[in-house]
């Protein structure tokens, strides 16, 4: 089974961010795998393992500072890596990275390909059924547990209050979300052998964006808390505030 799994790179989630120039400004900032990404990676990792035979690539599209992520992905049990590179990549809207990603694969031999539910970055989960979509194959999003026989998919995925089984046929896109698996960490082997993986790096061309970022702005801080009173007194003054001044009643 050949499997294409897709990653990016974006700020730990703890990191303290800073904008410049409408954008996100990266000095200082630490930046790691996508974790959505990670389930994505462990999951064509195991299929692989079942099916017995077949190859695992993960596909970038990022700055050359990605490397470092597809190295990681190397280093968990992946087989080669793919970087389309351009400087501006971090920046792109999802429209934008899907054709990217689906011009540098139209032409692969794949079965399966993996996404992430979303980046933590920019929290869209557009890219995975925009890929699908332009390459003509079926995508089941929000996966929670996945199964392939006889060249059938059978996902479960999560929907509100419920889930729903689904079945597709191979070649299938696949939106991972957490609780499909526990992704593995790097061992010490997989790390010595991932420097001697395949790493190729490509230049490609963004084309005309999407979306036009016109502002970025961190959120206002929020403001201080009160104190309304104390005990039953406190009540009449507290739904008060709540009706006129937050209006959630």
């Amino acid at each position: 089974m050949n499997i294409i799994s897709f990653v990016k790179r974006v700020p730990a989630t703890t990191a303290k961010v800073a904008i410049q120039d409408n954008q996100l400004n990266p000095a200082g900032v630490e930046f790691v795998l996508n974790p959505y990404d990670e389930f994505a990676v462990e999951e064509a990792l195991r299929q692989k393992e079942q099916a017995g035979d077949g190859s695992v690539t993960v596909v970038s599209f990022g700055a050359p500072e990605a490397q470092k992520e597809l190295r990681t992905a190397l280093a968990m049990g992946a087989d080669a890596a793919l970087l389309l590179s351009h400087a501006d990549a971090p920046h792109a809207d999802g429209m934008t990275t899907a054709r990217v990603l689906a011009d540098a694969i139209q032409d692969k031999k794949f079965d399966l390909l993996l996404f992430g539910k979303q980046a933590v970055d920019r929290d869209q989960h557009g890219v995975g059924p925009a890929v699908a979509t332009r390459l003509g194959i079926p995508c089941i999003t929000e996966v929670v547990s996945l199964q392939i026989e006889g060249g059938k998919v059978k996902a479960v995925r999560e929907v509100e209050g419920a889930r729903e089984n689904i079945e597709a046929s191979l070649p299938c896109a696949i939106t991972c979300m957490k609780g499909l698996n526990e992704p593995r960490f790097a061992s010490l082997k997989g790390i010595m052998a991932a420097k001697k993986k395949p790493l190729e790096s490509v230049e490609v061309e963004l084309g005309t964006p999407a979306v036009e970022v016109v502002a970025m702005d961190l959120p206002p801080a929020r403001p201080a808390g009160r104190i309304l009173g104390e005990g039953a007194a406190a009540v009449p003054e507290l739904i008060r505030a709540l009706r006129e001044e937050a209006k959630v009643l």
